[in-house]
């Protein structure tokens, strides 16, 4: 039996990375998005994208949406003329995003009351492993439902984990985002303490790389970013949005996250400083320029 026909929505870094592997994995891919130019560049490389969304959902059995935030994606499953309403009768939606729990349940329940079956499935890892199909997916919905989606959910990386109920998924995405970029935080402002105390760049992350200190955040992110490389590959202003989800959750539970919320706020300084389009690694320069000033150096 043939490969099943899959529509992405949502035609970002991510969304586009996801459809072009898709297609090279030999997947019948019909891309959409609301931006023209979104879509025109994923036609140029070969994969068509439909001239609305009723013409991209047609003849789908599998519907993968990748946007931006929990309004973006209410609007797309339930907007009039939106996925659920769009979507043939007995297919599978499954959500990529980054988005508040509460927005994910409320747009299952909203298809399933359609006789649609869906997925939560958030992803670790950007748009380089996402074109290579070596994400790891976090499956939150009934078991049977992944089973039946495994081998599409294989083709977007070897690692799949199921984390419960449709909702649990987007959980544990938001904690390992809050704990990613606890991390990538905290290595930004010591290696430019390491630096200002007169230790070789190169030389500081070689070693840290292979010490008690590092993380899979660190060793990622700071190759590119020690030869000046802050091109986005997760935007900082992403990361930000994502750190407020966390706190958010925090809040629904009423317990407080201190630490948390001073990496939020960090973040928020950033954002402030004119980095938010920047990869999140580019802490690393707002630090660096903070210690110069400071230091006088």
């Amino acid at each position: 039996m043939g490969k099943p026909a899959v529509a992405v929505v949502g035609l970002g870094q991510m969304g586009s990375a996801v459809a072009l592997n898709l297609r090279d994995q030999g997947f019948d891919v019909m891309g959409w998005d609301i931006a023209p130019a979104a879509r025109g560049q994923v036609a140029a490389q070969g994969v068509p994208a439909g001239e609305s969304l009723a013409d991209a959902l047609r003849g789908r059995a599998y519907v993968l949406s990748s946007l931006p935030n929990g309004a973006i994606v209410r609007q797309s499953w339930l907007g009039q003329d939106g996925v659920v309403e769009q979507a043939d009768a007995g297919a599978t939606l499954i959500d990529l995003s980054t988005i508040e729990p509460s927005a994910m349940r409320e747009v299952s329940d909203c298809a399933a009351a359609r006789g649609l079956r869906v997925l939560d499935c958030p992803v670790s890892g950007g748009p380089v492993e996402a074109r290579a199909g070596k994400l790891i997916v976090m499956v939150g919905g009934e078991a049977t439902v992944m089973e039946q989606a495994r081998p599409l959910l294989q083709a977007l990386g070897p690692t799949i984990r199921h984390t419960g109920g449709v909702g649990t998924a987007k959980v544990v995405k938001i904690v390992n985002n809050t704990m990613a970029m606890g991390n990538l935080l905290i290595a930004c402002e010591a290696f430019s303490l390491g630096e200002a105390l007169g230790v070789d760049a190169t030389t500081l992350f070689d070693v840290l790389s292979e010490s008690g200190g590092r993380s899979m955040t660190f060793t990622k992110r700071f190759p590119p970013a020690l030869k000046g490389d802050f091109e986005p590959r997760f935007k900082l202003e992403l990361a930000e949005k994502d750190l407020a989800l966390g706190l958010s959750m925090a809040r629904q539970l009423g317990v407080q996250a201190p630490a948390a919320t001073l990496v939020c706020d960090l973040f928020g300084q950033a954002l402030a400083e004119g980095y938010g389009s920047k990869d999140a690694v580019a802490l690393l320069a707002m630090y660096r320029s903070r210690v110069r000033e400071q230091a006088g150096k």
